[in-house]
């Protein structure tokens, strides 16, 4: 059994009252969870300095830092911005409900707390939780690169490879998380004003790294894709599927961007005639009948990349 298989998800109370407190522990501890405690707003956020909790429950109305302006702060610190947090809190109002789903609550609880209903809804947002963190790591794993943003171009997630890159291309800041500058986020934000097929592009040394806008997946909640190319890689993989030269490989990626014979004799520096004796050759390789089933072939090869 690895060890990640015998780990007990850890909560963190915030609340003011010992009495919800010790109640709340016994609860999370009978039920095979680790409770950790903060009696204010401020303790907690010192908390979240040492440890990430699995998820949080949340005293709505606490001296000092209200639960509604602990947990706006703990969206935006970074490496904690992910953790499901929960109110519980005796104020019921429609306008109290929306203030807390508005600060990122994921859920919201009334006293007197039917503990029961409690667990069950925090074992609910838990798997919630491992399914969108095993969602984006699986995007990773294959390659599909992608980050999220929201309508004041802040960073509301990414997948790993994403994140490894947003450090290289602009540092991290505080908790060692990165994150995006205002102008390249407006700039991202643009790309959907544009309708889309855009892309911003910047270079990291001989690498470059392109931002394409997918779509809209919430009110305020903006998708792209990230693809990082390396010079030579697109060509060095149509030359291994088709067993192609170099210079074919090179003249397919060209024929596969759309471009006319003419067009890729002057980007490569030679003629069109050898151009039209280098498609010979890469048609009769890839078995493609003309250059339009050549060039959806080395699309779809591209594509399968990620």
């Amino acid at each position: 059994m690895t060890p990640d298989a015998t780990r007990r998800d850890r909560i963190l109370i915030v609340d003011d009252s010992p009495d919800n407190l010790g109640l709340l522990t016994e609860t999370l501890e009978q039920a095979g969870m680790t409770a950790l405690v903060a009696t204010s707003g401020e303790a907690a956020l010192r908390r979240l300095e040492r440890i990430t909790p699995d998820l949080i429950l949340m005293d709505a109305v606490m001296p000092g830092l209200s639960g509604f302006e602990t947990t706006r702060a703990i969206k935006r610190t970074p490496g904690a911005e992910h953790v499901p947090v929960i109110f519980m809190t005796g104020l019921s109002e429609t306008e109290h409900v929306v203030e807390g789903l508005a600060a990122g609550g994921v859920d919201y609880v009334t006293k007197p707390i039917v503990l029961d209903e409690l667990v069950a809804r925090i074992r609910v947002h838990l798997a919630n939780a491992r399914v969108a963190f095993g969602a984006r790591a699986a995007l990773d794993a294959t390659g599909r690169n992608l980050l999220s943003i929201d309508g004041r171009g802040r960073l509301l997630w990414c997948t790993p490879r994403t994140e490894s890159l947003l450090g290289e291309l602009f540092g991290t800041g505080e908790g060692g998380a990165p994150g995006l500058s205002p102008s390249f986020a407006e700039r991202l934000l643009a790309l959907g004003g544009a309708g889309g097929g855009q892309v911003v592009t910047l270079r990291l040394g001989a690498r470059q790294v392109d931002f394409a806008w997918l779509n809209a997946i919430g009110p305020d909640e903006f998708l792209y894709r990230v693809s990082e190319e390396t010079p030579g890689l697109r060509e060095g993989l149509l030359r291994t599927r088709f067993g192609l030269t170099g210079r074919e490989a090179e003249i397919l990626l060209w024929l596969a961007e759309g471009k006319a014979n003419l067009d890729i004799s002057e980007i490569l520096g030679i003629s069109p005639r050898t151009v039209k004796k280098h498609l010979e050759q890469v048609f009769d390789k890839m078995g493609a009948e003309n250059r339009a089933t050549a060039a959806a072939m080395a699309v779809k090869a591209l594509a399968e990349r990620g």
